[in-house]
Formats: C-alpha cells, structure tokens, sequence
C-alpha cells in the first residue's frame, strides 16, 4: 500500500513537473515575442523618425522650388558656372533620397509609402499605386506602417523569386464602408496550398515575424484578413476599422 502512494506520489510529482515546464516555457515564449514586438517598434520607430526626415526635406525643397531657381538664374546672370553646378549637385543629392510618390496627408503612412515603393522602384519592380488615408484614423499610425511596411517588404521579397520581367507589386489603399481596405499583390513563385499559422510558423527570418506582426495588428482592431496564392501571384487583403 505504501509503495503504491509512494508510486502515484511520484507519478503526480513527474505531472506537475511537466506542466510546470510547459508553463514556464509558455511565459518564456510570451516574454520573447513581447520583447521581440517591443524591439521591432523600437526600430520602426527609428525608421520612421530617419524617413520622415527624408520626406519633411522632400516637401521643403518643393515648397522652396522657386527660390532654388532663382538661386540658380542669379549664379548664371553673373556667368557663375561653376558656382551654380554646386547648387544644383547639392539640391540633387537632397532629391536622390526619396521619390515623393504619395501625399496623402498622413505624414507618417506618406513616408513610410514613398520610401518603400521608392525602393522597389530602384530594383526595378513594376509598381502600381494607390493611396487615400482618411484624417480620422482608429488604427495608429505606428500600427498601419506595420502592416503596410510588412506588406509591401513581403511582397518585394517574394518579386525577386522570379525573373526581373515578371517582377510587379501593385498596392490599393482607401476607404471602403466603413473600413480601410488594404491590398497588395505581387509576383512570386511560391504555391502554397494552406495559409494559415503553419504556413508562417514555415517562414524564417524577419518575413516570418513580419506577417506575425501583419496578424497581431489586424486582430488587435477586430479587423479582417484574406491571403490568396494563385500560380504566380500572391494577393493579401485587409480590413481595418475606420
């Protein structure tokens, strides 16, 4: 009879030591992605803040483009060639930044937009665009340039899986009832026959945490989400709360 509590005593023991293992590792888990989100904002954040320095330099030139020509008309009245060769060199290093390509009135969602598009641009991925952001927004700024700059990093990742004619990404963003539709489609060459959490759980790397990040913001607001894989092409979806 002893043996025998003795016995179950130490099946109970193995028992809580199990759960409590799967507890502790469940917390881990928690703490890591926490600390993985947190850290990813912090360097989103920085990201934001550099590229909206770019943008905000972008606007002044436009908003100073007369000056500049008069600037480079006033060089050349007195013969000043090489005077107004340095000019323009330094307002063209100004301009190569960014391409100002959206001005939708959201300072942030605008630079995050012209420095993302601006760079599969220069990888010569054919673009198509669109962009209406409303003024008043639920979503927070930092929330929607998670999704939108995971969406169009995504999408310019899987462009180059195929040949650099085939490469395309086309992006739509307005309002639609009562919601912020965002989408994107893209070339790729993956096929994938199930798009759900084993489908990211497969991909490595920041693309992997990227379309995690693109989940927590859409469930994080109720909102809705749809990715479709065709031979060629991948299209994702999203709906946010306005």
């Amino acid at each position: 009879m002893r043996m025998e509590i003795i016995g179950l005593a130490a099946v109970a023991m193995l028992l809580l030591l199990v759960i409590i293992g799967f507890v502790i590792r469940a917390i881990m888990q928690r703490q890591y992605e926490k600390a993985l989100i947190d850290y990813q904002n912090k360097i989103l954040s920085q990201e934001m803040d550099e590229v909206r320095s770019i943008y905000m330099t972008m606007r002044g030139w436009r908003h100073d483009y007369h000056n500049h020509m008069q600037s480079v008309k006033a060089y050349l009245a007195k013969d000043n060639i090489t005077e107004a060769k340095e000019y323009l060199n330094r307002l063209e290093e100004d301009l190569a930044d960014i391409r100002l390509l959206f001005d939708t009135g959201n300072l942030n969602v605008d630079a995050i937009l012209n420095a993302k598009i601006s760079l599969a641009l220069e990888n010569g991925i054919r673009c198509d665009y669109k962009a209406v952001i409303p003024k008043e927004l639920s979503v927070s700024d930092i929330d929607l340039c998670v999704v939108i700059g995971n969406l169009i990093d995504n999408a310019v990742e899987a462009c180059r899986t195929v040949k650099k004619e085939e490469q395309f990404l086309r992006l739509y963003i307005a309002p639609l009832k009562q919601q912020l539709y965002i989408t994107v489609t893209n070339a790729t060459s993956e096929v994938v026959r199930k798009l759900d959490e084993e489908y990211i759980s497969k991909k490595r790397g920041d693309h992997g945490h990227g379309l995690k990040r693109i989940n927590n913001v859409v469930k994080k607001y109720d909102g809705y989400i749809n990715r479709k894989n065709e031979p060629g092409v991948f299209v994702t979806e999203i709906m946010l709360p306005l």
